[in-house]
């Protein structure tokens, strides 16, 4: 049968129907105050957005989990992690000003900001998994630390692992700046013949490993670190992944620190399947979505919750005017038809592998 993964549509006739009830319905019937230890803190993962972007979750959603929370006897508190890239969310400091940018201040949500790596990502623990490619992982230390674990996600493209889900916000959303190096092993190269020298690259670079000759970018890859960000700029398409052999120990990687985040968690899944655009909210736009929009699941699996929200994008018919080139029509893969050599399902079949939850899901549907 599967795992129970609660999904609620967005159509509403009446007051009863918003879009807030939901979610407070559809964290109590997928049983997630069962993840709340009654007087200590709980952690609500999210992703506050990086400046420039605006897809991520609505606070005032977010506010209502936050009243589910402490309903159920936790405290709870807003978290997420520091960044590897450049960008408005690198520090601590930074990080709180730009979520309160977006609404995410105490007035609206309820409940206070705690980056969970600390003032520059060094605060984490080291969590024993022994998989096959970590014999431990780094977790960031006020995540590590807690029992109760809500994690909230905006179900979304991604330039290479396929697409971001509630595994992906497990692995990198949980870990500091190191664990997040240790999952992008991968490094870009340059695609002869296309780069027109325009520098985009250069400027997002973190650890200014690309620069020009010629009036062409050229990549160190002793100094690059892997994240992924001149890919994601470049107009070009002129740099790109050794598909093959790169991505999928990139994705596996991402599937055990998935699993090192949630060890010994008592944690609950709420995915929102609206604005799907084609990149991370980490990029500093919102692409126009892919698909139209869903509405909300929950779950206590992370690996059903990630394999109804796939299946349930690739139902739809995909939206002109989007990102997408190829995959249109229902049951057609969205993810491949914006990036051919992606492949987000390797993400399930490798966590239901090292036990993070099932591929087989039972998705309810509820008013």
């Amino acid at each position: 049968m599967g795992s129970e993964v609660y999904f609620a549509g967005l159509r509403a006739r009446d007051p009863g129907q918003n879009t807030e009830a939901k979610v407070r319905g559809l964290f109590d019937i997928a049983g997630l105050g069962e993840c709340i230890e009654p007087g200590g803190p709980a952690a609500i993962k999210i992703h506050f957005g990086e400046e420039g972007n605006d897809s991520y979750i609505n606070p005032s959603f977010v506010r209502q989990v936050v009243e589910k929370v402490r309903e159920h006897g936790g405290k709870p508190f807003l978290t997420d992690s520091n960044t590897l890239y450049l960008g408005s969310r690198g520090d601590a400091v930074d990080h709180i000003a730009t979520a309160i940018r977006h609404g995410f201040s105490y007035a609206t949500v309820g409940a206070p900001i705690i980056i969970a790596d600390g003032l520059k990502g060094k605060h984490y623990r080291e969590v024993e998994i022994g998989k096959k490619h970590f014999s431990r992982v780094l977790i960031s230390g006020d995540i590590a630390e807690v029992t109760s674990l809500i994690v909230l996600t905006h179900f979304k493209g991604h330039e290479v692992a396929g697409f971001g889900g509630a595994i992906k916000n497990l692995a990198m959303g949980c870990s500091p700046p190191a664990g997040k190096q240790e999952q992008h092993t991968a490094r870009p190269l340059n695609v002869e013949g296309r780069c027109i020298g325009c520098g985009k690259c250069m400027l997002v670079c973190p650890r200014q490993a690309i620069g020009l000759e010629d009036g062409r970018a050229v990549l160190d890859r002793d100094r690059c670190i892997g994240c992924f960000e001149c890919m994601t700029v470049c107009p070009e398409n002129a740099i790109d992944i050794d598909w093959e052999t790169e991505i999928p120990r990139f994705t596996e990687r991402i599937v055990e620190y998935a699993f090192g985040a949630a060890k010994e968690k008592k944690a609950g899944y709420i995915s929102f399947l609206t604005r799907i655009t084609p990149d991370c909210d980490c990029v500093a736009w919102s692409d126009a979505p892919i698909v139209p929009d869903i509405g909300i699941l929950a779950s206590r699996d992370p690996v059903a919750i990630d394999a109804a929200s796939f299946d349930l994008v690739n139902r739809e018919i995909g939206l002109g005017n989007s990102y997408l080139t190829a995959n249109f029509g229902r049951g057609e893969d969205k993810f491949r038809g914006m990036r051919h050599v992606t492949d987000g399902f390797l993400q399930i079949r490798y966590a239901q592998e090292v036990g993070l939850g099932s591929s087989d899901y039972h998705l309810i549907e509820v008013s």
